[in-house]
């Protein structure tokens, strides 16, 4: 009797970690669609840290953004910043950066394979 209900954890173990893989792959894909729409080479958003850069690149923040990617607390309020200059890079407003801070599962997508198009980094702009 135990080795069915260990047979039937096994199982769901496996499908949740392919569920969780495809989730992964799907937001990988996301990234890729959208550092090309921005004009960048799709395969810089898979590696480490580089993607980083890159994705400062497209918003218009300055490289050093990066180190303090690296100071606790310092990093969650520029990654904020990072995820709402995305969404004005993207010719989208302050609620679209709220639904990619808050439900990024849904609003990435909706980057990725919407109309929105990439316009000149704001920051830089300034």
């Amino acid at each position: 009797m135990d080795s069915d209900y260990g047979a039937l954890g096994a199982g769901i173990g496996i499908l949740g970690w392919l569920l969780y893989m495809a989730v992964i792959v799907f937001y990988i894909f996301c990234m890729w669609k959208i550092y090309v729409k921005a004009g960048k080479p799709g395969w810089a958003a898979i590696v480490p840290i580089y993607n980083i850069l890159v994705q400062l690149e497209i918003v218009g923040r300055p490289w050093w953004y990066l180190l303090l990617m690296f100071v606790p607390v310092v990093n969650i309020v520029i990654s904020i910043m990072i995820i709402f200059d995305l969404a004005k890079v993207f010719g989208k407003g302050i609620g679209f950066g709220f639904g990619l801070l808050f439900l990024s599962f849904i609003f990435i997508p909706i980057l990725a394979f919407g109309d929105a198009q990439y316009t000149a980094p704001v920051v830089a702009a300034q």
